[in-house]
């Protein structure tokens, strides 16, 4: 006992500051590393992404627990959440709230019968990247020629209740909703906000000095 009080006793700084940043990061924010090109071309390879995990729900640290709920993922929100049906942590682009019905017709969304507007960035042999009108949120997506077309279609989909369906922005390259189907909310645990840093993979991990804090919805 006399040997923990002399711990705390001359490292009580340090280990309070330590404390609160880990109630910091369970309960306010935190930053997600991103594994895969999923997100592409919103998101790469090697970026850090804030996380705000008050967006939707106020939660009892190192918990599930939600005290309050703080709001609603509206369309074109990138939210992280904990996915059961694919057994890890997602971070996907909202496209359909409850109470919407959502379809994919090579490769252009209809949402409640309304198809999305979209505009040509580049175009060549392996990649088609363009603007998508999310219903009033503008956003880039990426379609990899090359890939499976799979996943470019699918019927009709009536979002229920205290669901979300949700897409990566590489829309050949990502596996979400339509393969997990939707995300209840329970398993979201925040609105990704910006960039915070990025480490460039096939360059010895060095920094994106571009990608330094950026806001990810703007474009």
């Amino acid at each position: 006992m006399q040997k923990l009080y002399k711990i705390w006793h001359n490292n009580k700084q340090l280990i309070l500051f330590i404390l609160l940043m880990s109630v910091f990061r369970s309960a306010v924010a935190d930053w997600y590393s991103v594994p895969t090109g999923s997100m592409q071309p919103t998101i790469v390879e090697g970026d850090r992404i804030v996380v705000d995990k008050m967006a939707y729900d106020l939660r009892v640290p190192f918990s599930d627990i939600s005290i309050l709920a703080t709001g609603e993922p509206s369309r074109g929100e990138i939210v992280v959440f904990e996915s059961a049906a694919a057994d890890e942590r997602l971070i996907k682009r909202v496209i359909g709230v409850p109470g919407d019905t959502i379809s994919l017709q090579n490769e252009v969304l209809f949402i409640n019968g309304q198809a999305l507007d979209y505009a040509v960035i580049s175009n060549d042999t392996q990649q088609l990247i363009a603007s998508e009108n999310l219903l009033g949120l503008s956003h880039h997506i990426r379609i990899e020629k090359t890939a499976s077309a799979n996943l470019s279609n699918f019927t009709p989909l009536t979002v229920p209740s205290n669901h979300y369906l949700v897409m990566g922005d590489n829309r050949r390259n990502s596996a979400d909703s339509r393969v997990y189907g939707f995300v209840p909310r329970a398993e979201l645990k925040g609105k990704a906000t910006r960039i915070a840093f990025s480490l460039d993979y096939d360059d010895y991990y060095l920094p994106r000095k571009q990608r330094f804090f950026t806001d990810l919805y703007t474009q």
